[in-house]
């Protein structure tokens, strides 16, 4: 039976993929800050789901993570899904720092850990979800575009290293466009707008077939093949704004 640990899953796609998983019969390990929301998910099967608050900003998820883990007798599959992101044309630099602080640095304490708990049980499997906004510098939400960008080469770089170091880790990058979450609950228009039971359907999809990249959807894949055209000084003289 495989076992799945999904950090971020009080909500939107990391509670969805989460509850697809269960039905699947893994054993799920699910992670988040609110308890509330992780009982809930541990009710639907109580004797396959298996929970642990984490907040990934503190120095304590790493050692919360090896704990979850434990619960779960071992890990096959590791998700990613903790992450936050708005619109900053003001720069407040409060929300540019908190960005960074979850988008970054609780990405790398995360992803960190899983990396070294595969390298010393015989491989796994990490993915995550990072976004087509790491394409390009988004002026309208620098932080984030910025910690997107982060997340791709990160995991671009981990993959190359687990191949030097011959550790038999694979790497799934799942970038969506816009999908229908919470996150997003702010009131401004997005357009090509996904539902979130199609987004996770084609998450899950490149997750069972340890897709190495995996655009969230076809639309997008082929905004972000013409996006990666425009050459920089066009770019920066772009109008984008929501």
């Amino acid at each position: 039976m495989k076992r799945i640990i999904i950090i971020g899953a009080t909500s939107g796609i990391g509670h969805e993929v989460a509850k697809h998983y269960i039905k699947e019969g893994y054993q799920v390990g699910v992670a988040g800050r609110r308890l509330e929301r992780l009982e809930a998910l541990q009710a639907i099967a109580p004797t396959q789901v298996h929970i642990q608050p984490i907040d990934v900003t503190t120095e304590a998820a790493s050692a919360q993570l090896l704990a979850l883990i434990e619960k779960l007798g071992g890990m096959d599959i590791f998700l990613l899904c903790s992450g936050i992101g708005y619109q900053n044309r003001c720069l407040h630099q409060t929300i540019e720092m908190d960005t960074i602080e979850t988008n970054v640095k609780g990405f790398t304490r995360m992803v960190l850990t899983a990396y070294h708990y595969f390298s010393g049980h015989g491989g796994g499997h990490i993915a995550v979800i990072s976004s087509i906004a790491g394409t390009k510098g988004l002026g309208v939400a620098p932080s984030y575009s910025a910690t997107k960008c982060f997340q791709n080469c990160y995991i671009d770089a981990l993959a190359q290293l687990s191949r030097i170091e011959q550790r038999p880790i694979s790497f799934t990058d799942i970038r969506p466009g816009f999908v229908r979450t919470a996150l997003l609950n702010d009131g401004l228009h997005y357009p090509m707008c996904l539902s979130l039971r199609y987004a996770t359907r084609l998450i899950v999809e490149a997750i069972d077939r340890r897709k190495r990249r995996a655009i969230i959807d076809w639309r997008y894949a082929l905004l972000v093949f013409f996006w990666r055209l425009i050459p920089h000084w066009l770019w920066e003289r772009l109008p984008i704004a929501n």
